[in-house]
């Protein structure tokens, strides 16, 4: 039987602004990439670089907990002129910083 994935525990936050404006960069990219660049993609973005920033800033440190708040929170957001919704955007999230440290996140040996 395989081994469960253990969490994933970022270092503290120096600058979680400067993380956030990071974020809401490569995710900004990462959603015009994976369907057609829309505008809503923009505020998109932005919403889940807010919670993830605000969540940084009060100490979360867990990309667990970080990825369960930006699915939580964005259920409140109007995802209607968009082809996602808030596991989408979470999982990328969660993909985008997974990358940015080097761990690969395929599943099971895909490239």
């Amino acid at each position: 039987m395989a081994e469960p994935i253990g969490s994933i525990t970022l270092l503290p936050a120096t600058d979680a602004v400067e993380e956030g404006v990071w974020l809401q960069s490569s995710l900004k990219m990462w959603l015009d990439r994976e369907f057609i660049p829309e505008s809503i993609n923009t505020t998109i973005a932005l919403r889940a670089a807010q919670i993830y920033t605000r969540q940084r800033m009060e100490g979360e440190n867990d990309l667990g907990c970080l990825v369960m708040a930006i699915v939580t929170e964005m259920q409140a957001f109007n995802f209607q002129e968009s082809f996602f919704g808030e596991f989408a955007v979470a999982n990328a999230v969660s993909d985008l910083i997974l990358d940015s440290l080097g761990v690969d996140n395929r599943c099971c040996g895909e490239r």
